[in-house]
């Protein structure tokens, strides 16, 4: 690239993303070794398949493959009539075969795209291919008794299922980046191929940054490796956009190559020049034989598609008449959305904004204090509609049933709770008046303001005296022996 001057031309930057996705199966993808690798001790979970010894005859994994299609129709995709795997060389120690079974030149789904909002506009990205391959093994690195560093190697998680979703080169900032890598793995979170774990290495990104003159032909490519989280990639695309950026603002040149990004030192270190698809010598694997995909079956698994969270957040708007923030956070991952669902099922509007008001504001404040994972909540669908019930009739005040979340026992309802905590609203209307008149002794200045005519004043005085019991006081009967009690003094 020749010598740009930033005081004159216009750049732009262009990010394209690939992700490795682990499979959700129960098995590997070309033996039967369970693919549950995490907690396994190292190399119990292998054969000679995953330890690519000779003679071993890989049988193709019918899941993983369903599973990668039910992606591309998530996705948009194309899914071509045929399609076939690939040897693709490399010698890494964690890649014991040499090889690594992957997709070439005819993947199992083709031209799809995801949408994705950034500050409020909706963004279309495309995707060039999604296809099936195998995960290598983990080297993990320590030192010995005797003070050497050394690397050992942990075939468990070689041959488990891995899917590549390819990304055009259509973003053009770290915050789409980042955007874009949310809504990929919410979807596939949603429809049940891929836990998303990013701490597991289940989720795994590859960022190819450029940048050029706008509307120009593309740069040199950077590929960005070493990401382990959302915000790894958004401060690595931040960095490297700067790096070029300035490289090419003094005439220099961007080599394509590969680099790591340390998370330490918040930069980006090259690695080694970019390899080209000849450098891995792809050729036909030999030991499978080419897929013939059915329409038939295509469509078999379109049916297992569940509503994706785009469609879902639309609707809770549109159904439920809740706001774009409240929508988005119950939808974002499905079981939640689902516990809502339930929860408002047969109900009005009313309803379903309590509802939300509920889940959004308090269940999941405590969800997250009790470090539940993010689609479990703390109450179930029967113990939500037993605290909506119990607001709505005035059985407990909603200041008093914020009270009785934090102390529910495991699968005990709310209406329990709260007559095991004394927090049930008080029948007793002596106890009521009392209550308020001695609010009115305590606060001789709110009752004077109300009484020349201040309506607000009245706020602060239902407030103490649903304080004085206990929160237990239901509003509208405080308010009417407050107004009582005034005009008698």
């Amino acid at each position: 690239m020749g010598r740009t001057d930033a005081r004159t031309v216009e750049l732009e930057t262009v990010i394209g993303l690939e992700v490795h996705a682990q499979v959700l199966t129960r098995s590997k993808m070309y033996c039967t070794c369970s693919a549950r690798y995490a907690d396994a001790p190292p190399n119990t979970h292998v054969c000679p398949t995953c330890c690519g010894l000779p003679g071993a005859m890989p049988v193709m994994n019918r899941a993983a493959i369903e599973s990668v299609i039910l992606t591309g129709l998530a996705l948009n995709c194309e899914i071509p009539g045929f399609c076939k795997l690939d040897r693709k060389n490399y010698v890494y120690p964690d890649l014991p075969k040499g090889y690594q079974i992957s997709q070439y030149d005819l993947p199992l789904c083709v031209d799809g795209w995801l949408e994705f909002v950034v500050d409020g506009a909706t963004v279309r990205a495309g995707i060039t291919r999604v296809h099936i391959e195998e995960d290598t093994g983990r080297l993990v690195h320590r030192t010995d008794a005797m003070g050497a560093e050394i690397s050992l190697v942990d075939l468990n998680r070689s041959g488990v299922p891995l899917m590549e979703i390819v990304g055009e080169p259509d973003l053009r900032s770290a915050d789409q980046a980042r955007e874009y890598l949310v809504a990929l793995r919410q979807s596939l979170r949603y429809i049940g191929v891929s836990t998303g774990n990013m701490e597991e290495g289940a989720f795994r990104c590859d960022a190819n940054i450029s940048v050029r003159e706008v509307g120009g032909p593309l740069g040199s490519k950077v590929e960005i490796k070493n990401m382990n989280s959302f915000r790894a990639v958004e401060r690595a695309l931040r960095y490297e956009e700067q790096r070029q950026r300035e490289v090419l603002a003094v005439g220099g040149t961007i080599p394509q190559e590969t680099r790591g990004w340390v998370e330490a030192q918040g930069i980006t270190v090259s690695q080694r020049s970019k390899e080209q698809a000849h450098d891995y010598r792809y050729f036909p694997e030999p030991d499978i034989p080419p897929m013939h995909v059915g329409a038939e079956l295509v469509e078999a698994v379109r049916g297992r598609l569940p509503e994706l969270p785009n469609a879902r957040r639309s609707r809770f708007m549109e159904d439920y008449a809740l706001s774009p923030a409240d929508s988005a956070l119950l939808t974002l991952e499905r079981e939640i959305g689902d516990v809502y669902e339930d929860v408002v099922a047969g109900g009005d509007r009313d309803r379903a904004r309590q509802a939300a008001n509920w889940i959004v504001n308090d269940v999941m404040g405590l969800q997250k204090a009790k470090g539940l994972p993010a689609d479990t909540l703390p109450l179930s669908v029967a113990q939500l509609r037993d605290l909506l019930d119990l607001v709505g009739s005035g059985a407990v005040s909603a200041r008093a049933a914020k009270e009785v979340l934090p102390e529910l026992a495991d699968g005990e309802m709310p209406r329990d709770a709260a007559a095991r905590l004394n927090l049930l609203a008080l029948e007793n209307e002596d106890e009521v008046r009392q209550a308020a008149i001695e609010t009115l002794a305590a606060y001789p200045a709110a009752a004077a303001d109300f009484r020349g005519g201040k309506q607000a004043a009245i706020g602060r005085l239902i407030g103490e005296t649903i304080k004085r019991t206990g929160g237990r006081a239901k509003p509208d009967q405080v308010r009417a022996l407050l107004i009582e009690e005034l005009g008698r003094q």
